[in-house]
């Protein structure tokens, strides 16, 4: 609403807002790719962007080759809440590279906290991943022993794949598996 409402006071048109729900460690984005599909055929001459971290996480290189290319189709490009960061500005280079490894730093230390959460719940005993399916190993085994009893046909009768089923009658007798 802000971005829409500062577009109007600079009389700007809004050509189309591209909203992205992913992360943006990476440009593998659909809407980051419409928008440099569309600079390219000249549907608008500004992006405006909340922040540089909002733009992209990737890091000092990529951020920079992705403003660039901006730059290249003749469309300038703002940050909303970093107003020095502006393509028109004397200091465009020097701030975005500081601003880019800021960005690329924050998506490394949310990686750290996350991995650092894992830990936490480990530690307390939490067990994480998909949760273990209990099957009676007995009674796969049984009948696997059963003559003419197939990986497929058991795996059936158990909701398993042949393979889980050879690895449980491996587990448990390996002479039955052979």
């Amino acid at each position: 609403m802000q971005l829409r409402q500062f577009c109007q006071s600079q009389g700007w048109a809004i050509v189309h807002e591209y909203v992205d729900h992913a992360t943006g460690k990476n440009s593998d984005r659909a809407e980051f790719k419409r928008l440099f599909q569309d600079a390219s055929q000249g549907k608008f001459n500004m992006v405006l962007f909340w922040s540089l971290d909002r733009f992209s996480r990737e890091g000092v290189l990529e951020t920079l080759n992705h403003l660039n290319r901006l730059t290249a189709a003749r469309v300038n490009w703002r940050s909303f809440t970093e107003q020095y960061l502006d393509s028109c500005g004397i200091f465009k280079d020097a701030v975005l590279s500081i601003l880019a490894v800021v960005a690329k730093q924050e998506r490394i230390r949310i990686s750290e906290r996350t991995l650092a959460g894992l830990e936490t719940a480990r530690s307390k005993g939490k067990t994480l991943g998909r949760p273990k399916l209990i099957r009676s190993h007995d009674k796969i085994v049984a009948a696997m022993a059963q003559d003419g009893a197939t990986l497929r046909s058991v795996g059936k009768m158990f909701d398993l794949s042949a393979a889980s089923v050879q690895r449980i009658v491996r587990q448990a007798q390996p002479s039955i598996a052979r």
